[in-house]
């Protein structure tokens, strides 16, 4: 009887996911690029959004004391994403963010290297506002402003 070895070889491709919850802490700055290149017709764009995110963690030191330390992540929603937040999205909104880390180096002018680390959204909920009470009615919700009754289905979505 024989016997056959089967060697399987896995090759790991990589993952680059994010989950962040946390507030904005300004409102987003919309750019708009043209979609060709071509800057005289702005009715063919595209959008991006782009904001800070506050993540704090709460922990106790050894002495008991309540520690709070936050951190400030770049987020970045394009498309129409970006059209989301445009209207969503303002200051002080808790947000859940699903997206992946991006690098990106440019050099200025004067020929210095820049760095930037930003979290480019694929997705993201708004989870409530610090700037407003949990009472708030349906008629004033935010989601109201996106979708309407003339709102297509899911299969139409243009992002």
């Amino acid at each position: 009887m024989q016997r056959f070895l089967t060697l399987h070889l896995y090759i790991m491709v990589g993952v680059n996911k994010v989950i962040l919850i946390g507030n904005l802490g300004k409102n987003p700055e919309i750019i708009t690029f043209p979609k060709d290149g071509n800057r005289d017709d702005m009715g063919n764009v595209v959008r991006k959004a782009t904001f800070p995110l506050a993540t704090t963690e709460v922990r106790k030191n050894r002495d008991g004391e309540r520690i709070e330390q936050t951190d400030w992540h770049t987020v970045v929603c394009w498309r129409g994403l970006a059209d989301i937040a445009e209207k969503l999205l303002h200051k002080g909104t808790q947000i859940y963010v699903e997206g992946k880390l991006q690098n990106r180096t440019w050099e200025d002018r004067d020929g210095n290297k820049h760095y930037a680390t930003e979290v480019v959204a694929e997705n993201f909920t708004v989870l409530g506002n610090r700037n407003r009470n949990d009472e708030m009615p349906i008629a004033n919700d935010p989601m109201s402003k996106v979708l309407t009754e003339e709102t297509p289905t899911l299969g139409d979505l243009p992002f």
